[in-house]
């Protein structure tokens, strides 16, 4: 079965099974049979603070069946369309950390700008280049930051209190610097792909049987294509675990903004 039709069913099955067992899954029920447009409607979010924390998180707050699937980088513009591509067909929550110094985000601004208007796909701040902000004078890692802060504004329409630090290299210093800069929520995981390095379908197959639990942060990155050929098994372990895709803004949603973005700033070049 063609790709795009199989993860169209496959998610309406999962809507019809989340009926069944009385539990969230991936897709709301209420939007169930899925449609490319049904794809793109925000959820209502599965858990609620009353603002983004300070400091660091690694875990998602509370119970329940929440996963946040957190994805970084985007060296390569293929990959980023696919995530794009996989979010639109089957109505998986993501969030993006991209690095603004990577062109494949703006190149791929048309798939990614209504999954961000809709809610689907929300973004964090992962610098500007990928440092080890450790590594970098105070105002370094303001500009990395600063850089990084404005384009999204810029480029996508959106403020995030979301920062990821590459490698995940942080301390007070940095932690510091980023809340000033608009980024009081310092966003690590307990849970990988162990995709920095190359690795393959089976290997991030194996990964997220590991990883993908209830209220978990999972991280990937946006860079190799194995990824891309595991979707439907990333699918069916979400179905099978009773698990529900989340943003981080779905979780945390106040004190994140919408700002006026330049014009065609995100569409293809």
């Amino acid at each position: 079965m063609e790709r795009r039709r199989f993860l169209l069913f496959l998610a309406a099955g999962l809507a019809g099974a989340a009926v069944g067992r009385g539990t969230a899954g991936l897709v709301d029920p209420e939007q169930a049979p899925l449609t490319p447009a049904a794809a793109a409607e925000p959820a209502a979010p599965a858990v609620l603070a009353p603002a983004p924390p300070t400091g660091v998180v690694d875990a998602l707050p509370g119970d329940g069946t929440s996963l946040a699937l957190t994805i970084d980088d985007g060296t390569d513009s293929e990959v980023v369309a696919a995530f794009c591509r996989f979010a639109q067909d089957a109505g998986v929550r993501l969030t993006f950390f991209p690095n603004g110094s990577y062109r494949s985000w703006e190149e791929n601004g048309e798939l990614l700008q209504p999954l961000i208007d809709s809610g689907q796909v929300a973004m964090g701040n992962h610098t500007w280049s990928h440092p080890d902000v450790t590594t970098l004078g105070d105002d370094q890692v303001a500009e990395e930051i600063g850089r990084n802060r404005d384009w999204l504004a810029q480029t996508f329409g959106v403020r995030t209190p979301f920062f990821r630090p590459p490698f995940g290299s942080h301390d007070e210093r940095t932690d510091r610097i980023a809340a000033d800069a608009g980024h009081p929520t310092i966003v690590l995981w307990n849970g990988t792909f162990g995709d920095s390095r190359p690795v393959s379908g089976e290997e991030l197959v194996a990964a997220a049987q590991r990883w993908f639990a209830a209220q978990s942060i999972v991280v990937g990155h946006a860079n190799q294509p194995a990824v891309t050929t595991v979707y439907d098994q990333l699918l069916a372990l979400i179905s099978e675990r009773g698990l529900r895709t989340v943003t981080l803004a779905d979780v945390w949603p106040v004190g994140l903004s919408r700002v006026q973005r330049v014009p065609g700033s995100a569409r293809t070049a």
